[in-house]
């Protein structure tokens, strides 16, 4: 790329160092691409090593029904139980909720008598691992600590499941959820089956599966640092859902987009943790971001889910920001 600045006898300092500005930013910007293209291509060829898979038997992959059925036991046992037992009743080994740090389920709910008020929840959004063995749902909820309508708080939340080999049964590995203003609009349902028609077996795999998420939530953070929306057009699928805090589900590339042009946000994130689904089809990532409005900056947990796309690179289909209110 060739920048060509001609100076006139007439002009400002200032305004040839206002120049010279624009034109860094510029090739700033272009380096940024070609080394997001260049690492997406890296890790896409990382991917495919990863996914030399056979049928295992032919055996019929897992059914999203699976996870909307576990997720819709988790909600009958809050209606019965309470919010306290129904997330101990379903909670894996490993699960984490935020409060606002990262905590245990079993540590946070096994120490507190009991959590007041009602909460129901619906999953609109659901997608199983083609193995069985990872799945999320995302979906409106209610919380009711009181008698009245003002008492209620809308908002969304996401689930991410994980198989436990032993009782063969999905269980909580994670829970996250934001506030919003009440929506009279109904959600759309998206929710589908694996693409793959059979479970996969995976060959030897020379990558470490949790590297390999944890690298593509490192550089979709890094990419974040220097061009939100540039990042979001790379990362992010045409079926993907962001939630912010304070905002309805924005469902789709476009839509998305123009949130963080309109908002004019920039993020710096911290990768904490990452995994990925046996059959290399579904991962998530968890961390911390600071976003920064204007001169205000605020902290926030943010979980994402990615899924593979065709090309072997792994896309962000879900992102949930929940703030960090008392930090």
């Amino acid at each position: 790329m060739h920048f060509s600045i001609i100076i006139r006898g007439n002009l400002s300092y200032q305004y040839v160092i206002r120049r010279l500005r624009v034109c860094f930013c510029t090739l700033r910007l272009t380096v940024f691409n070609l080394n997001m293209n260049m690492n997406r291509a890296i890790l896409a060829v990382a991917a495919l090593s990863c996914y030399a898979v056979t049928a295992v038997a032919q055996q019929k992959s897992a059914t999203v029904q699976t996870v909307v059925n576990a997720e819709d036991e988790f909600i009958n046992t809050a209606a019965r139980k309470g919010i306290k037992e129904a997330f101990l009743s379903v909670a894996d080994a490993e699960g984490i909720v935020f409060k606002p740090d990262a905590v245990k389920i079993t540590d946070f709910y096994g120490k507190i008598d009991k959590q007041p008020g009602t909460l129901t929840w619906k999953p609109k959004f659901a997608r199983i691992s083609a193995n069985g063995d990872l799945a999320f749902t995302a979906g409106p909820y209610v919380y009711q600590n009181g008698k009245t309508e003002d008492d209620k708080v809308y908002g969304d939340y996401v689930s991410l499941w994980r198989l436990e080999p032993v009782s063969a049964k999905l269980k909580l590995l994670m829970h996250l959820g934001i506030q919003h203003p009440q929506n009279d609009k109904n959600q759309l349902v998206n929710i589908k089956d694996p693409v793959s028609a059979t479970q996969v077996a995976m060959s030897k795999d020379p990558f470490n599966p949790k590297k390999i998420i944890l690298d593509n939530d490192r550089q979709f953070n890094q990419g974040l640092r220097i061009s939100t929306v540039g990042a979001y057009k790379e990362f992010f699928t045409p079926e993907g859902h962001l939630y912010f805090p304070g905002f309805e589900p924005l469902v789709g590339t476009d839509k998305t987009l123009q949130f963080v042009a309109n908002q004019a946000i920039t993020i710096s994130g911290e990768t904490l943790s990452a995994g990925r689904a046996s059959s290399n089809d579904l991962a998530y990532s968890y961390g911390r971001a600071r976003i920064q409005k204007g001169n205000i900056v605020s902290s926030y947990n943010y979980v994402r889910i990615w899924e593979m796309d065709t090309r072997h690179r792994w896309n962000v289909l879900v992102e949930m920001f929940s703030a960090i209110e008392n930090e």
